[in-house]
């Protein structure tokens, strides 16, 4: 960190106005300097994407808790991209923090989710990022239980901050704090959404669709983070950018022809 306080960038994929990335804002805006850009509209499940066919608008957000803030007509990713290269335009941002999403990103989720795209874009600009997400997804969620854990995290990114693009992936399960038992480090667990789409009819008799599914979870290990989430301890998965399946280069190289 070479400012005098840590500069906090805060990000989420629900909106400027949702009520989690203002409990985030006031949990983490004791730490050093805040900066918001966050979407001007939910923008849920909207993974990494980027807004290239289009112009982006940004627009000062007055009245957040006494941060410099501003709204994003952009995606997630979008708005970590304004805020290091405009909004900081010349200034080190020494921690990116997304959410608090109003509803949970473990395991195969973290690939559709716009809090957690946000957070992996900021490690991929080499800052150290991190994603919260809670387990309601009520606009009256109470956030309050994220808070001791929101500090405890962001406290020991700011301080232990070893590698480069850090980036961690938080889950807290939708219970009191009194029955939260810890902070459990996690691996990602194996899952997958059989999605079905629900024809509907318009006034017309057009049809059109709603994208309907359910969660399915084929991993039975004690170290994952849906297993951490179910027994009550806050998940924490280290999250890479990195796609690359090492398993498999090797086998591939054995292939005719491959090299």
């Amino acid at each position: 960190m070479n400012n005098e306080k840590p500069l906090i960038l805060v990000v989420n994929d629900d909106g400027i106005t949702a009520p989690g990335i203002q409990a985030l804002i006031s949990f983490v805006k004791d730490f050093g300097e805040v900066i918001v850009v966050a979407p001007d509209k939910a923008q849920s499940g909207m993974g990494h994407a980027i807004t290239i066919n289009s112009t982006l608008r940004l627009n000062k957000f007055e009245n957040i808790l006494g941060v410099e803030a501003y709204s994003c007509s952009g995606t997630p990713v979008d708005c970590v991209k304004f805020g290091t290269k405009v909004v900081g335009k010349n200034r080190e941002i020494d921690l990116v923090v997304s959410g608090i999403n109003h509803g949970i990103n473990s395991s195969i989720n973290v690939i559709y989710s716009g809090t957690m795209s946000a957070a992996v874009e900021g490690s991929v600009e080499g800052i150290p990022s991190v994603g919260f997400s809670l387990d309601d997804h009520s606009l009256e969620a109470n956030f309050s239980v994220c808070e001791s854990i929101v500090k405890d995290i962001v406290g020991k990114l700011l301080q232990n901050n070893t590698q480069e693009g850090y980036c961690l992936n938080v889950n807290i399960p939708n219970v009191s704090k009194e029955e939260i038992k810890g902070i459990k480090v996690c691996r990602q667990a194996k899952a997958y959404w059989d999605e079905k789409f629900e024809e509907r009819k318009d006034p017309y008799g057009g049809s059109y669709y709603w994208l309907t599914g359910e969660f399915v979870c084929l991993d039975k290990g004690d170290d994952t983070d849906i297993w951490a989430l179910k027994n009550n301890y806050v998940s924490v998965v280290p999250t890479k950018f990195d796609l690359t399946n090492y398993d498999a280069i090797t086998v591939l190289k054995k292939w005719d022809g491959f090299h």
